[in-house]
């Protein structure tokens, strides 16, 4: 084969060629230089356009992203359990009959606490023995007043009175000195017939103030009708005779009645009195002081018929006292019957209590969040509520969007009832939900509220 090298000019002939090909295509117009420049800068505005677009698409993401509201944190909560309160024991008299009425506590203790609260044995009727000096002083007190700070009339003693001294002594009751001629005001005669318990006195002052022992047995049954005491019957005024007798309902009502007189109140209350020629006297109601004990007056015919009605001004709490009125019939001895009104009144006292509910920080719920930022409801104060024995306790728990999630803010309340007393506490937050960061936003597009 024969090999044919091109010459310089023939090279270069094929490069002008190859030159005139590209600017004039076979089967094309040559193109105008100005009409490529055209074409050229149009492409450029074109591929600008879309670039302005993508970048303008992805900036209006960045920017709502950023913006988008968030929802609020979510609360899991649990309302805490009602502390249940234990039930009150109250210590009944065991020995012979008895009952009590509680007036100041109807909320606590039911509508009947002022009438026969509690009681123990049968209401049957029994000797009453000096009890019934309180009736001798009520009925005598109606027919002869006296007001609070009144002495009252004289009275003088003679022969006849005098010869009580001895009668009674020989009866062996409780009796107080009275010689002949001696005198006294009507209230040192009746603090003297009730303090110290001379029946002595009891008939003295009974026949005063009525002229006759007669007078005042009529005038005592009188006033045991017209006061409703139909249970009960007195045939003397000391108490000596065992026929003088009454219920335990009676024995109640009677209570108030002398309670509620101010000047028997005040006799009665006194654990001593000082009459000029006796001297300084003990009241026989030696539990006077003891629970709140105001009064009233001790009985007994001997052995197991130790009897005590009584009057109890008791602080368990409440903005008043209790008013306690108490009767205990057929007592071994005095002071069995002393240690069981004591222990009675004391359970009662104790039945009554403030129950704690919840403490500051105690924890009833946590705020949460998509972005991992949370925050805990606590109770903000302490809470407590005054109630009785095992009254059922509810408790209540609303909650409310706070202004802001941030420590502090007051989140709700609970609320707790137990009878007629209620106690509350706000729900407050416990540190603060922290805003998510800028990228969670940017790569949570589904967790983000709509845009506006």
């Amino acid at each position: 084969m024969t090999t044919h090298h091109q010459t310089p000019d023939e090279l270069s002939e094929f490069a002008e060629l190859l030159r005139h090909e590209e600017e004039f295509p076979v089967g094309r117009e040559p193109v105008d230089p100005e009409r490529r420049r055209r074409r050229r800068r149009r492409g450029l505005l074109i591929t600008a356009i879309v670039l302005a677009v993508i970048l303008a698409a992805s900036g209006g993401y960045v920017g709502w992203a950023l913006s988008a509201p968030l929802s609020a944190p979510v609360l899991s909560s649990q309302t805490p359990a009602a502390p249940i309160p234990f039930a009150a024991t109250i210590a009944v008299p065991i020995e012979g009959i008895s009952a009590v009425s509680v007036a100041g506590a109807d909320e606590y203790l039911g509508a009947d606490a002022s009438g026969v609260w509690m009681s123990s044995g049968t209401d049957e009727t029994r000797a009453i023995a000096s009890i019934s000096k309180l009736i001798t002083a009520l009925v005598v007190l109606d027919a002869r007043p006296l007001a609070p700070g009144e002495p009252g009339p004289t009275i003088t003693f003679d022969k006849a009175d005098h010869d009580l001294y001895d009668e009674y002594y020989v009866l062996g009751a409780t009796i107080a000195a009275m010689p002949t001629g001696s005198s006294m005001s009507q209230y040192d005669a009746l603090a003297t017939m009730l303090v110290p318990s001379a029946s002595n006195y009891a008939e003295a002052v009974a026949s005063w103030a009525f002229g006759s022992q007669g007078a005042f047995l009529s005038a005592a049954r009188a006033w045991l009708n017209a006061h409703g005491l139909t249970s009960t019957t007195i045939v003397e005024p000391t108490g000596i005779s065992a026929r003088n007798t009454s219920t335990l309902g009676d024995l109640l009502a009677l209570g108030k009645l002398a309670a509620a007189h101010p000047v028997l109140a005040q006799i009665l209350g006194s654990p001593s009195v000082s009459v000029p020629g006796l001297g300084v006297m003990s009241n026989t109601n030696t539990l006077l002081g003891t629970e709140g004990v105001t009064g009233l007056k001790t009985g007994n015919l001997g052995e197991g018929t130790y009897s005590l009605l009584y009057t109890s001004s008791l602080d368990v709490g409440l903005a008043e006292p209790l008013s306690v009125t108490g009767v205990v019939l057929g007592g071994s001895t005095r002071q069995s019957v002393n240690v069981s009104v004591a222990a009675l009144l004391s359970s009662i006292r104790q039945g009554f209590r403030t129950v704690p509910l919840a403490e500051p920080g105690q924890v009833v719920g946590t705020y949460s969040t998509p972005w991992g930022s949370s925050a805990r409801l606590v109770v903000s104060d302490h809470a407590s509520v005054f109630t009785w024995s095992d009254t059922p306790i509810t408790v209540t728990m609303d909650t409310t969007a706070p202004a802001a999630y941030e420590d502090g803010q007051v989140a709700g309340t609970l609320t707790w009832s137990a009878g007629p007393d209620a106690a509350a506490s706000d729900l407050e937050i416990e540190g603060s939900i922290k805003p998510p960061t800028a990228w969670w936003r940017l790569t949570h597009p589904a967790e983000l509220g709509a845009p506006e």
